[in-house]
């Protein structure tokens, strides 16, 4: 080996260590109430039946692309149908292995969490999937899934809506200065990563009853958004904001420190109630022009001409859609979010959700 090429093997050697090795190509940024991936809208120059697409951030709940349940003696009732044990590895991998296709499609987003979201739907469970350590430290196998899921985002010029906390697992976090903690080492690993294709969620549903700390709560939550927008490394700042529950408006004191917001479709049972929370919300003391994001929807109808989907476009919204399994369903193949998940477009309601991304945003049109 000559002394060039050793050179050049070294600085990769080092740069692989390092984890510097891997070039960040995405960026995310925010024009008035437009995405921008790249300093480009998304979809750009794209309308659906005379409303406007471009800007918009299509989106799905994944949020269990690093779920663990770290209790032994509840894993097993994650257990996939065919090993008839839980994995998480093999869950991360056959995750990302899937992103391409969905991408395919024209989903240019998608939610995840640090501590996921109910496995089993609606339904209370027992499980531990806490994301972090009591006092707010990081757990690396967490990390190493979450690596895994931003670097393939970023190749495809996806951005991930990233939740912090989940009221069902923010208990396992001791005290204030933990959730404090959690979320300031959460940002700085991103930094350290070069991540720029990220939005931050600080958690999901903010007004829920049931978190177990005060600051993730309407009225002190700001104060989590503001610590994030402080955060900045060579003049980037990660984006930042956090959602409110089912039809839900936010409050003004959310609305003035976000940088776009988050609201949920679910329980909107007419898509009627949906255009009545986006101009409610447009309305909030505080509001200037910026992004609307519903990333959470359990309401389908793809087959018909009016639906929450097609209602939140016509209102300039961007929309998510929430899958599950349903009580009395038992095909893997079913929902997005109950564990143990097929990441595939493998039901009918994923192939009609897919096929209506597809069509209204134009990409890979057949």
């Amino acid at each position: 080996m000559n002394l060039l090429n050793r050179s050049i093997f070294l600085f990769l050697l080092i740069s692989f260590k390092s984890g510097l090795s891997y070039s960040q190509k995405t960026i995310v940024s925010i024009v008035e109430d437009q995405f921008f991936i790249n300093g480009k809208p998304t979809y750009e120059g794209r309308y659906w039946q005379g409303h406007k697409v471009e800007g918009l951030l299509i989106n799905s709940r994944m949020v269990q692309g690093i779920f663990d349940d770290i209790d032994s003696t509840t894993s097993k009732s994650f257990a996939y149908p065919d090993t008839k044990v839980w994995d998480a590895d093999r869950n991360n991998r056959e995750f990302v292995e899937a992103m391409p296709e969905w991408h395919s499609y024209g989903l240019n987003s998608f939610t995840l969490c640090m501590q996921g979201g109910g496995p089993a739907g609606y339904k209370g469970k027992p499980y531990i999937n806490p994301g972090f350590y009591e006092d707010g430290s990081l757990r690396e196998p967490y990390m190493k899934r979450l690596d895994n899921i931003l670097k393939k985002a970023d190749e495809l010029q996806m951005v991930v809506i990233l939740g912090i906390f989940y009221f069902r697992q923010d208990h396992h976090l001791k005290d204030e200065a933990a959730i404090i903690n959690a979320t300031s080492n959460l940002i700085d690993w991103l930094f350290d990563k070069g991540y720029r294709n990220v939005l931050i969620e600080i958690c999901n549903e903010t007004n829920t009853k049931s978190y177990d700390h005060d600051i993730l709560y309407p009225d002190r939550i700001s104060e989590l958004i503001r610590l994030v927008k402080k955060k900045k490394k060579k003049n980037y700042r990660y984006l930042v904001g956090t959602s409110f529950g089912g039809i839900t408006v936010p409050n003004s004191s959310v609305v003035k420190a976000s940088d776009f917001l988050l609201i949920h479709g679910n329980g909107a049972d007419t898509p009627d109630q949906l255009t009545k929370l986006a101009n409610d919300t447009r309305k909030v003391k505080g509001y200037r022009k910026m992004p609307i994001i519903n990333n959470e929807d359990d309401h389908f109808n793809f087959d018909k001409a009016i639906n929450n989907f097609t209602t939140s476009i016509e209102s300039y919204v961007s929309w998510g859609y929430l899958d599950f399994r349903f009580p009395g369903e038992t095909d893997y193949s079913e929902g997005y979010q109950s564990v143990p998940v097929d990441w595939g477009i493998n039901s009918d309601r994923k192939k009609a959700f897919f096929n209506k991304v597809r069509e209204i945003t134009g990409v890979n049109q057949p």
